[in-house]
């Protein structure tokens, strides 16, 4: 159907995906719980913007011209890397700010640690990572019936079924985030693990990117 070869296979695959813990839902998560369900969607969004610009680019071939020039490669490997660093440094440095000016340790880690627009930075965690747009292009070209007349449609398809699981997916996250607040009004304990917790996380990630490689 579609051109699709097997999609109970692809559905699948791509709901154990998407539950995998990773920056772009962390963030979305974070942002819910600071800033609530509004800026949490608007986080949400970038996402789904930045993951269709990445299938996109999957789709015409980009990935093949990374492969091509490792030093391409390298530099937006480096530059996600230090990206995501950087938010999770930023995190850190906002919750010590916070302590010690004194406030507790809830109004720490549910206070807003990050001002800006989650859609932007949300867009470029999802953009900055291109072993995200090698995956797509390795995950995908399983399930595409290279007989089907209309490829595209294909691509069309395997596209929104992504989006569609992540969409269910990050809607949980945000309604989750939403409650951590509240538990973090009660619960000074757990507030104090989230704000350095969140900060970590991030900077384990841009760790990892920086040692991907394009095998």
């Amino acid at each position: 159907m579609f051109g699709i070869t097997d999609l109970a296979t692809y559905v699948l695959g791509t709901i154990a995906i998407i539950l995998l813990p990773g920056p772009n839902s962390l963030y979305v998560l974070s942002v819910a719980a600071q800033r609530g369900v509004k800026k949490g969607y608007q986080g949400a969004c970038g996402v789904f913007v930045g993951d269709f610009i990445l299938m996109l680019l999957s789709a015409t071939g980009v990935a093949g011209v990374l492969k091509a020039n490792p030093t391409l490669f390298f530099v937006l490997k480096y530059a996600g890397a230090a990206y995501l660093g950087w938010i999770g440094l930023q995190m850190l440095i906002g919750a010590l700010r916070r302590l010690r000016r004194g406030q507790t340790l809830a109004e720490v880690a549910t206070g807003k640690v990050d001002d800006g627009d989650p859609f932007r930075k949300a867009l470029l965690i999802s953009l900055l990572n291109p072993k995200a747009i090698l995956f797509f292009v390795s995950f995908f070209i399983q399930f595409v019936d290279p007989g089907y007349p209309y490829p595209a449609l294909t691509f069309a398809v395997l596209g929104a079924i992504v989006q569609a699981c992540s969409a269910l997916y990050l809607t949980a996250v945000i309604l989750v985030g939403a409650r951590v607040a509240a538990e973090f009004r009660r619960r000074q304990r757990l507030a104090a693990s989230m704000a350095g917790g969140v900060g970590a996380l991030f900077i384990g990630f841009g760790a990892k990117l920086a040692t991907a490689s394009m095998n």
